[in-house]
Order: structure tokens, then C-alpha cells, then sequence
């Protein structure tokens, strides 16, 4: 993953309503963004210049200011049309883009209400992403199973991911590709995946509500669950539910479908089902691959 290619200074970024140079898409340091991390974010994956899932992404942006109380004032269409036009001055096919808006600029203050001229930034830029991670897709990943520390508005798409950052590097560290999250032994999700098991030709993965992100990916796998005459329970489910499960795996638009083959808990490791891909796993895997090779091709005349 690199932001552009080559010379990373000829990639183009989307700073509020211009089209400008990596190099100068400067920022304010007294951006509530930078200070506080008060904004939210989207990551949209792109496959031969062409989005996918553009609509839901950015309907979901919107929803997120809502839900912070950042104004959201301009409309989805315009915001599609310079991303689109973001993505085609990039010189590759594949990747993704990630936007963000935060609050705006003021002095440092927890309060903002009485701030009468703060006006959200908004900025976007492309990064290189040319393969499905296709190996792991097939071989599967170990994830850390380990604390949920993260705050209680996780369906919130924020700017705030230390939580997130940490869990994440500690499972890095002991050689994890995924760390998965529990509440008092109640799986919620991965640090930046939802998380799926499968007992019985059925799924099972966390409800949406504040304690998880609804993620994009998660959402087209339960529709493909659908489509498959495949069981959907939106349930909370325990460690040993993880544990007993025939399959368990990881969506998130970036990271694809990964299956988790095994597990680390207090440094001792657990195979999920057989310990490798499961058959379900794998139909989802590749009706979701037909819906990305479904795409509409090339999105530049937009």
C-alpha cells in the first residue's frame, strides 16, 4: 500500500472544494481534527477505476457527522462526482480512497457550540492497492483475541482510533494479522474487520448497534448470506462460541474476506473448525468476488 506511485508527490488530493498537489494540501494545526480527532473517515475501495459500494460509503459519512453533530451541508452527488474525478487522476487502476471531515478550525477548546464561524475540512486522497490480499483469502489468518478498550459509540466512524491502534499493534506483535474483541467474553468485532462465525450452515456475527461498526462488507455478506439460503442470526456470541465454531472470518472493505484459521488466547493457540478455510467461507468469498467483477467498468466520464 503506497499513496500514489513513483514520486508519492504527484498524488492529487481532494482539500474541501479544490484539487490540489500532495504538497500543498496543508492543513491548520488548530484543526479539531488534528487536535481532537472530532471528524469521521470513510475508506472506499476502487477496482480498474471503478468504486465499489460508493453510495453506501458515502451515505454512511454522512450519517457519522450526523451523529457528532457536524453539519453536513453538501450534497452526496457533488461529493461522488469530485470522487470520482479524484480517483481518475491517480495512474493506477485499483486502490482505494480515503475521506475525512472534521469539525473545522478554532482555538483549542472542548466546547464548539459557540464557535459561529467553524466550517467542517474536508480531505480526500487515493491510495495504491493492486491485489486482493488472495493468499490469506485462501490460507487464512491468526487473530489475537483480546479486550474491547475502545469507547461505547464504536458505530461511529471516528477520527479516534487509538483504541483501535493499540489493540491492533499488540496483536501485531505477537505475530497476529487480526485482533478480536470481546466485552466481559462477548465477541463484538475486530479492530478494523466485523467478525463472523458459522455453526451449522449458519452465520452469526455481532448486532449492529454502539458497540460495533456496520460495516460496509458485513452488510453485503449478510445479503449474500440471503442470497445463498444461508441462516443469518444477529446475535451476540461468546469466546466459546468462537471457539466451537465449524468456520469464523473477518470483512472489511480493505482487508477483503479473510477466514480465521486460528485464534491466540493468554499466548496459547486455538484451531477455529478444521483449521483452514471453511466451504461456507469460501461461497461467500466468491459471490462476493462476482459482485466486484460486476462492477460497472471505469467511472471516468462520470
Amino acid at each position: 500500500m503506497i499513496i500514489g506511485s513513483g514520486d508519492h508527490m504527484k498524488t492529487k488530493v481532494l482539500l474541501n472544494n479544490r484539487i490540489v498537489d500532495l504538497k500543498s494540501a496543508n492543513v491548520n494545526i488548530l484543526d479539531r481534527g488534528y487536535q481532537f480527532g472530532d471528524g469521521v473517515y470513510e475508506v472506499i475501495r476502487f477496482f480498474n477505476k471503478s468504486f465499489f459500494e460508493l453510495d453506501a460509503h458515502l451515505v454512511r459519512l454522512k450519517e457519522s457527522c450526523e451523529k457528532i453533530l457536524i453539519p453536513f451541508k453538501m450534497h452526496l452527488k457533488k461529493l461522488e462526482s469530485d470522487l470520482v474525478y479524484l480517483m481518475n487522476t491517480c495512474d493506477y487502476d485499483n486502490g482505494y480512497v480515503y475521506i475525512q471531515i472534521s469539525r473545522g478550525v478554532m482555538n483549542r477548546n472542548h466546547i464548539y457550540k459557540e464557535e459561529a464561524n467553524l466550517k467542517p475540512q474536508l480531505i480526500a486522497y487515493t491510495v495504491r492497492e493492486d491485489h486482493r490480499p488472495l493468499q490469506q483469502m485462501e490460507k487464512g489468518i491468526t487473530a489475537y483475541v483480546t479486550n474491547d478498550i475502545r469507547w461505547l459509540r464504536c458505530d461511529i466512524k471516528s477520527l479516534n482510533l487509538l483504541g483501535s491502534v493499540l489493540v491492533k499493534n499488540e496483536a501485531y506483535a505477537k505475530g497476529a494479522k487480526e485482533a478480536i474483541l470481546h466485552r466481559d467474553g462477548v465477541i463484538t468485532e475486530g479492530s478494523a474487520t466485523n467478525v463472523f462465525i458459522v455453526k451449522n450452515s449458519t452465520l452469526y456475527t455481532h448486532p449492529a448497534n454502539n458497540l460495533i461498526l456496520n460495516g460496509i462488507t458485513r452488510k453485503v455478506v449478510l445479503e449474500i448470506a440471503k442470497n445463498e439460503s444461508l441462516g443469518v442470526k444477529e446475535i451476540p456470541f461468546s469466546i466459546d462460541d468462537l471457539l466451537n465454531a465449524d468456520e469464523a472470518f473477518t470483512t472489511a472493505s480493505v482487508s477483503d474476506i479473510l477466514p480465521v484459521t486460528s485464534v491466540l488466547i493468554d499466548e496459547k493457540s486455538y484451531s477455529i473448525g478444521l483449521g483452514k478455510r471453511g466451504e461456507i467461507t469460501k461461497r461467500i468469498q466468491d459471490a462476493y468476488t462476482n459482485l466486484i467483477d460486476k462492477i460497472p467498468q471505469d467511472q471516468s466520464t462520470k
